[in-house]
């Protein structure tokens, strides 16, 4: 659960994202924080994240109490070989203007990741904004789809008989109706977004994107 409750804010967006992956609620207060839960979520490494994971206090050297809560916990899968991370998500002219205020809560956080063998991440626009994330919002909604088990076998073995091919010259070898073409397609988006079948996600998705088997 988060520590602390995110309150409305008029200056940025928040709201809850949808997650499978989030350990109690993925809140969210801007619209950079949604779109890197959206990235976490699509990853295939990421294996869980919470948000707003814990507080850390301590007192700086004039005695003041001070405090700092992470963005973001996120744990990967084994087999992604990464370290947890503990993050913090901001605007780049946010850090800047923000910087003598925020650089204390960041030594701290590095220093407590360290211990718990974690890293600590700053996110920004510039990590978090790119062709990934647009390719994560495509197919997010295609991901949570529930698709004819017929249809998702059919277009494996296709694939795999292909080896290489498009989305259009898959459903050109499914059938030459275009209203029944219109059925299959989502099956296709589905097993993309499932990294069923590969893609370049480097690259804005379409018809004519470059798609392979990884079996």
């Amino acid at each position: 659960m988060p520590v602390r409750k995110i309150k409305k804010n008029y200056r940025n967006v928040t709201g809850i994202s949808a997650a499978t992956k989030a350990l109690g609620q993925a809140q969210f207060e801007s619209t950079l924080e949604r779109d890197f839960l959206r990235l976490l979520e699509f990853s295939p490494d990421v294996a869980a994240f919470e948000v707003q994971p814990l507080t850390l206090n301590w007192r700086d050297d004039a005695g003041t109490k001070r405090s700092y809560t992470p963005d973001t916990w996120v744990s990967f899968h084994d087999a992604a070989g990464q370290k947890p991370w503990l993050c913090e998500v901001k605007y780049r002219s946010d850090l800047k203007e923000q910087w003598s205020e925020l650089h204390p809560k960041f030594r701290q956080a590095i220093r407590y990741a360290r211990q718990k063998g974690w890293r600590f991440r700053l996110m920004t626009e510039v990590e978090i904004r790119g062709p990934l994330l647009e390719a994560a919002k495509f197919l997010l909604p295609f991901r949570r789809r529930t698709v004819p088990a017929d249809q998702a076998v059919h277009i494996l073995a296709l694939v795999e008989r292909l080896k290489d091919t498009t989305p259009s010259d898959l459903l050109r070898h499914v059938t030459p109706d275009p209203n029944i073409q219109a059925e299959w397609l989502p099956t296709i988006w589905h097993l993309v977004a499932r990294f069923q079948i590969g893609a370049d996600l480097q690259s804005p998705l379409s018809m004519s994107s470059r798609l392979w088997s990884l079996r």
